[in-house]
């Protein structure tokens, strides 16, 4: 199984990831993240392709490719479920990953964790993202992108805890698997 938490940058990704993965028998957390920031320090300025050269990791094409291959090479040498908290909004990169995890395994789940403008700048801002700083330049851009039937399930986690959104997951993904 594959459970994708997908969501803009301070939507509560990682804090539900942290609190999945003890309640799911035999399974990691998988952080595409860090491909990113090792292809940023692998792939520096003077030898990305034109099109790579942005602020953001998910404009290179090897963060796509080998976010599915390394997801693939863990699964085949650990055997665990993966969890895998990103900030994916980007259409080409999404359906190219979704594709390539659905490919891994059938069993693939993915949520989108939805809110409103003033709560995910509040919790940018209570983890301690500046409000000039590039997470916030984001925001807009994310959620805006997220409306639309290719992001399947929605949560909505104004108001909600942590635990909530855990709850909300568990029951969905554990409840396809009896």
């Amino acid at each position: 199984m594959i459970v994708m938490i997908n969501g803009a940058f301070g939507s509560g990704k990682t804090s539900a990831a942290t609190k999945l993965q003890p309640l799911i028998p035999n399974s990691m957390i998988y952080d595409p993240e860090e491909i990113g920031y090792m292809l940023r320090n692998v792939i520096v300025d003077d030898v990305r392709m034109d099109v790579e050269k942005t602020d953001d990791f998910q404009d290179m094409e090897l963060w796509k490719v080998l976010t599915v291959k390394v997801a693939r090479e863990i699964r085949q040498k650990y055997d665990k479920h993966l969890i895998v908290p990103m900030t994916i909004y980007k259409s080409e990169q999404f359906s190219y990953i979704h594709r390539g995890l659905k490919e891994i395994d059938t069993d693939l789940f993915h949520f989108t964790l939805m809110t409103s403008m003033e709560t995910l700048h509040e919790r940018l801002l209570k983890r301690g993202d500046k409000p000039d700083g590039w997470t916030f330049q984001q925001a807009v851009k994310c959620v805006e992108a997220f409306h639309g039937s290719r992001f399947e399930e929605y949560i909505q986690t104004d108001g909600q805890t942590t635990d909530d959104v855990v709850n909300f997951i568990t029951s969905k993904v554990l409840s396809n698997r009896k």
